[in-house]
């Protein structure tokens, strides 16, 4: 078959009985790939959509504990938390209204979080949940 008789077929809407030079290359070249099943199987950005939704696993609420206290009891609920395999944690911490300056809980778990190798991406809670005085944390896998 010429170019000439493709071309006549396309524009009729026919369906050339030869495949183009692309389609050869792509099947010649075509690559597995072992991520595609399961970037096909969930629409990207809805397993963190979903964790945003979800409640958390579990609830720690450090109010009244000075700052060693409060880092051991976070390391205790982060590790235990792991080991369960969960997957978002929320910590009441207080806004520390009462406290001469900077509120120290507030400070000892962003600074826990920042250097816990398996916390991921965290946030204080909406206003229904603490505002300010609660942190949602992800648990990395």
């Amino acid at each position: 078959m010429n170019f000439g008789d493709i071309l006549d077929k396309w524009e009729q809407g026919q369906p050339s009985s030869q495949k183009d030079s692309m389609q050869i290359w792509l099947d010649k070249n075509t690559i597995y790939d072992k991520d595609a099943d399961a970037q096909k199987a969930q629409v990207p950005g809805e397993h963190r959509r979903r964790l945003f939704r979800i409640q958390p696993d579990d609830i720690i609420d450090i109010h009244g504990a000075t700052g060693e206290k409060a880092r051991l009891l976070l390391e205790n609920f982060f590790s235990n938390a792991k080991d369960n395999g969960y997957e978002k944690l929320r910590i009441i911490h207080g806004k520390g209204n009462r406290s001469q300056g900077e509120a120290v809980l507030g400070k000892t778990v962003r600074e826990f979080i920042e250097h816990c190798p398996f916390a991921g991406e965290s946030g204080y809670e909406k206003a229904t949940n603490g505002g300010t005085g609660a942190t949602w944390v992800f648990l990395k896998n």
